[in-house]
């Protein structure tokens, strides 16, 4: 299907659910402008240097065993945790699409309301770049508008030691810590036991999100989000593929100061919040999303999914067992993803008047 379609199709849908009168574009970060790109770096700092919130607190609770919410730690730390904190219950289960919708808008919104940011939210088209992640154009060593390397200093704990990140920002979960990546290709070979999981643990994780890859995936499960989720969120899949392609903090990898308790664990996604990419990955899967609601009139409210992991039996809920999830369903907030109370049927449609904001393309 044309991006003119596509387009064609949000702008009608959009029109018809009564939306807000300006809506936000998203872009693709290469198309932000020098000043652009400062401005944001500049407001996820600025994120991590404000205090703590009180408001927050761990519904879930599991990763207490790892780390419990301290003080010591930033505003930008919270929302970390928070994505820590719900791991359980926003991870192959039928909240994963929803909530990491609202959980990237909701963020959006504080660096805007408590940073001063006037931007738009970025996202990180990987498609362009699977033939060589490594290398690939995202990555710039400018200390005020560059994402910084995707391979850290090794004989540092693989923390990055270029772009805007380098400098000046400290991350507090799983412990006081920098930015780690640790770009591996095949990221999955530790895992050759667990073939129920992950079949083809040699599988280079760039192979799962090629264009090709990403637009069958868009062009196919007409009307079936279970099976549309499998497919972005399966161990060997795109989601994890990204997640794990950086490793480091965005791969859930502990730090070398971290505790027992986090080696034990590893590697999980629960603090990838840490790593500034992770907003623009969650975007871009948010994007892929996007389009495929956009790609067909009966992917558009398409939904069935459980409220419980249930990973012993994923063949038969990829995406969550009963209690089922409806469109009244309300989304986890651990205190401070504002407004409360917010639900699926809220965040269902980009362009509505709750989220106010479409895609580029």
């Amino acid at each position: 299907m044309s991006v003119f379609i596509l387009l064609s199709f949000a702008f009608f849908i959009s029109h018809a659910l009564g939306a807000c009168s300006s809506v936000e574009v998203r872009k693709e970060w290469r198309t932000f402008t020098s000043d652009e790109k400062t401005a944001w770096i500049t407001a996820v700092k600025c994120m991590a240097k404000l205090p703590h919130n009180n408001s927050l607190v761990a519904t879930v609770g599991e990763f207490a065993a790892v780390a419990n919410i301290t003080s010591d730690s930033s505003y930008y730390d919270d929302y970390s945790y928070v994505h820590s904190d719900l791991n359980p219950t926003i991870h192959f289960t039928g909240l994963f699409f929803p909530f990491h919708r609202y959980f990237v808008w909701s963020y959006t919104q504080a660096l805007k309301n408590d940073c001063g940011y006037t931007g738009v939210a970025p996202y990180w088209d990987w498609t362009l770049d699977s033939a060589n992640v490594l290398d690939a154009t995202i990555w710039s060593d400018d200390s005020s508008s560059g994402l910084g390397q995707a391979l850290g200093v090794s004989t540092n704990d693989f923390v990055v030691s270029t772009g805007g990140f380098s400098t000046d920002f400290t991350l507090a979960y799983p412990s006081a810590h920098g930015l780690r990546r640790n770009y591996t290709l095949q990221p999955w070979t530790a895992f050759a036991a667990l073939t129920a999981y992950f079949p083809v643990p040699e599988l280079e994780a760039n192979s799962t999100f090629t264009p090709t890859a990403i637009d069958a995936i868009i062009s196919n499960y007409t009307g079936n989000f279970k099976g549309f989720q499998a497919a972005v969120e399966y161990f060997e899949g795109p989601h994890g593929a990204v997640h794990e392609i950086l490793g480091g903090d965005l791969g859930g990898y502990c730090p070398e100061n971290a505790n027992e308790e986090c080696f034990e664990a590893e590697p999980s996604p629960t603090f990838s919040a840490n790593e500034p990419m992770f907003w623009l990955h969650h975007a871009m899967v948010d994007r892929v999303w996007w389009l495929w609601q956009n790609a067909n009139s009966a992917n558009l409210y398409a939904f069935e999914g459980g409220s419980v992991q249930n990973l012993s039996y994923y063949s038969e809920y990829p995406n969550g067992s009963p209690p089922w999830l409806s469109m009244d369903s309300v989304l986890p907030n651990d205190g401070i993803l504002l407004p409360a109370q917010t639900t699926l049927g809220d965040v269902w449609i980009t362009e509505g008047d709750f989220l106010c904001y479409t895609y580029d393309s």
